[in-house]
Parts: C-alpha cells; structure tokens; sequence
C-alpha cells in the first residue's frame, strides 16, 4: 500500500462523535486501511540518547547530532533522513543553550512545519493539523497551569526572527498535542518511546472493543538504494471483516479496566462520553470482579471487599518495590497477594490478573522459568477471557508467555503458545514488521525442538541442558 493512500477510507458525519472515517470498500483481518507518515513527531526527554530521533528505534552506539548534541541517530542515514524535521529545533536548542520537555519541542516541531508546507502537507490528508479539536476550555486547572508554564517555556524556545504567534493560537496547539498525540513505541513494542501526530489517524473514533488496531511501522532507512528507502509511519489495520460504510474504530485505552474506569480515562484525557456498546451494557465487567468460584463454593461479599481492598493496596506496594528494583520484595508481596486472594478472587478478576502479570515476568528476569510459566499460563488464560481475540496485548502478552515456557523447558505448551501469538500479529502488526519477524523465528526453532522433543525426549532435554551450560553436547546414541 502506498503510505497516505486513502482510498480504503473516507470522512462521513458520525453523528454525537462529530466526524469519523469508514469503510469504501470490504476489508478483511489484517489488512492495511490506510499508512500515514507522523505531520511531526519527536523522542521522549528520558529516552533522548537511546532511541533514534528518526526511525524510534531503540538501539546502543547511537550517533549524536554534533551541533545541538542532544538528538541523536543510529546513522548517517537516519540523521540525513530526520534533518528536515530536526534543523529548526537543531538551531534553536543551540541557541537557548538547553533542551525543553517534549510537548514544547513537538509543538514546535508541528509549527515550523505548518510554516513550511502549511497545515495540509499531502493530498491525501484530510485535515488540517490546526484544524484538530484542542480542547483547551474543557482542562482541568492544573492542566491549564502546566499549559501556561508550556507556553511560556515555547516562547523562549521559538527564536526571534521567525513568525510570531499569540498565546491563544500556541495554547491551541498545545490542546491539540494533549487531546490528539499518539505514542510511538519501539520496534520491539516493549515501551513507549515518543509522541507523534498523525492527523488523519485523529479522524478514527474511539470503541472500547474497536474493528480497527494502530500500530507503528518504523520504516526500513536500511536499503543501499536511497529509492527503497521508507518512512517511520503508523498502520491501521483492520481486525477482522469490516463491512463496506461500516465505521472504523481504535480504543484510546486499554480494554483491561471497568467501563467506569474506562470511561472515567476517557473523559479525562480526551473529554468525551464512551457510550459504545461494551461501556453501557458493561460487558465482561462482571468477569474482571469475579470471586472465585471453587467447587459452588463462594466467598461473601465481605471476603471479596477485603481481599479486593488488600490487593489495592499491595499492588502499590509491589509498584514501589519494582520502581527501587528491590525484584526479590516484589515477589515476596506477589504471593503474599496470590495467597490472600487464593480462593477469593477469579483468575478473570483484574487485580489478581495483575499480579500475575507482575510475578511472572520479575520471575522471568529473575531467570526462575518453571515458576515464572506457571504464572503466565494462568495470566493468558484470563486475559484470553477478556481481550477481543485478536487485540495486540493479548498477542504479545501470549508471545512473553510462550517464550518464557519455552526457556522452562516445557516446549509443547511454548511452541503452541508462540504459534497462537504468531496469528494475532499478523493481523495486528503484519508479516514485515520486526516483532512479527522475530516471532516467526521463533516459530520455527520451536517447532524443530518439538520435533526432538517428540522423538527423543530424553536427548532433547540432554542437548538442551548443553546448550544452557554452554557445553559441547555428547550424543546419547
């Protein structure tokens, strides 16, 4: 698919929602509705000298811009692909002798870029960026008090010379950052590395269990050919059949809180009502505040509030042991939890799933893989209950699983784990993108292990040990 290409999507009157894309035409799991390129996009302050300032790859060595010498590139490459978007903040970081936070440098970023080639910057774009809603009456007051500080800090930023703006048009595309960015993550997907805008991406109304997923494509600056090269964008990709005229939906959440909650997110960071179909029926509400069920045996209502009211309290605890990397407290508070909500509180049931989800992967760092898979097993089959079949949290949440089976030994049960995740990402990430090619290796070791497995048990477990110890293996026959 060529990228800004909109033929699969068009603008239509959603009503309540005010504008949304839908479908032109039939489209099926996977399939590409429209790429678009970020309008302009920048690397998060903490992240600053570890991911590429161009493609949000997260990589060592990278090369620092030796004029500003904050942004920084795993090449020569990136760098000269980036330098369109980087020259302006180059010179005015230089000038000012600092760097500011990333809302001030994307804000920048959007008007040198609005000064440029205006707000419309392709004919396939459907919006102008300054046209997107921002919101700015509807912020709380201490949301306005940082949008001041913001604005005060852009004006020492945007260099004398170049076209000024009032405080009211540089608070309008602050509103506009807070209500529309969207966060970048890193090839592997495993953290939030940026913030990008993408206008026609803003035209997808939110659903809490949507037809439509988003996902980043960092682009390939790799190629020797300048020619092949292409552009860091983001890819909405249906999740199953959507029919022509149907609207198309992402969340803006994660579907793992109650619709409350849900809800409640919604309307603070993008201020609007959810009235999709899972928050007014409150769908599988019911099963994220489960009580366990053991054998038509179940808790009072007053064991579930005090259980429920413990795990509240040592999650937060669990939460500030992990910020300390105090891992071994961490697990001392997961099964102290695990303990007191034993037969309390469902496998479904949000806090324990949380827990778990902590437990294995401490576990899994720890490189404790029989105990960290035993914790995993049960995480996915809640979340299996829980998440749309084919959301992208699931398929990675059930990748982590497999392959820390996998490291347990227990091939079977992490190859078909793997082999699961595998077809989520290829309707959600696609055959070409880096996780979904690491999964496909992954696939294939797999299944070649299981293979051994299946006629030698014995031997494979022998090789296996060997390849851990880093031995040379001596064959059993």
């Amino acid at each position: 698919m060529t990228v800004g290409n909109m033929e699969s999507a068009e603008l239509f009157d959603a009503g309540k929602k005010g504008r949304g894309l839908r479908a032109t035409k039939e489209l099926t799991a996977g399939e590409v509705v429209f790429a678009e390129p970020s309008f302009s996009a920048v690397v998060f302050d903490s992240l600053a000298t570890q991911v590429c300032h161009s493609c949000f790859r997260h990589q060592a060595n990278l090369h620092r811009c030796a004029q500003c010498k904050f942004a920084h590139y795993c090449d020569r490459t990136c760098q000269t692909a980036c330098w369109d978007e980087h020259k302006q903040e180059c010179g005015a970081i230089k000038k000012i002798s600092k760097v500011p936070s990333e809302n001030v440098r994307l804000a920048a970023r959007v008007l040198w870029r609005i000064h440029k080639d205006t707000g419309i910057v392709s004919d396939s774009q459907l919006i102008s960026v300054d046209q997107l809603q921002d919101h700015v009456a509807d912020l709380s007051e201490e949301d306005l008090k940082q949008l001041k500080t913001d604005v005060h800090t852009f004006l020492e930023y945007w260099s004398c010379g170049r076209q000024q703006h009032s405080a009211d048009y540089i608070s309008h595309i602050f509103g506009i950052i807070k209500c529309n960015g969207f966060t970048l993550s890193d090839q592997r997907g495993l953290q939030a590395v940026g913030v990008g805008l993408f206008p026609n991406l803003c035209l997808v109304n939110h659903d809490c269990w949507p037809n439509c997923t988003v996902i980043l494509n960092h682009g390939n600056q790799a190629a020797v050919s300048s020619a092949l090269h292409s552009k860091r964008r983001i890819e909405l990709r249906a999740l199953g059949k959507i029919s022509e005229g149907e609207e198309l939906t992402v969340s803006y959440v994660d579907f793992l809180n109650l619709s409350a909650d849900r809800q409640r997110k919604l309307k603070e960071r993008f201020h609007f009502e959810c009235s999709c179909e899972h928050c007014s029926q409150h769908i599988k509400d019911d099963l994220m505040m489960a009580a366990a069920d053991s054998e038509g045996n179940k808790p009072s209502a007053d064991q579930v509030k005090e259980v429920t009211a413990f795990s509240k309290d040592c999650l937060e605890k669990i939460e500030r042991s992990r910020i300390e990397k105090d891992y071994h407290q961490v697990m001392k508070l997961c099964c102290e939890c695990l303990e007191k909500q034993g037969n309390i509180l469902a496998d479904t049931n949000l806090y324990k799933l949380r827990v778990l989800s902590v437990a294995s992967e401490v576990l899994s760092y720890l490189q404790s893989f029989p105990e960290a898979a035993k914790y995993a097993r049960r995480m996915v089959e809640g979340y299996t209950k829980l998440y749309h079949p084919s959301n992208a949290q699931l398929g990675m949440a059930i990748m982590r699983a497999g392959v820390i089976h996998w490291h347990a030994g227990q091939i079977e049960v992490g190859h078909s784990m793997i082999c699961k995740a595998y077809a989520i990402l290829l309707i959600t990430h696609g055959p070409n993108h880096a996780i979904t090619r690491d999964l496909e290796s992954m696939r294939v070791q797999t299944e070649m292990e299981l293979k051994m497995f299946k006629q030698n048990e014995c031997e494979y477990h022998t090789m296996r040990d060997a390849a851990l110890k880093n031995q040379p293996m001596i064959s059993s026959s």
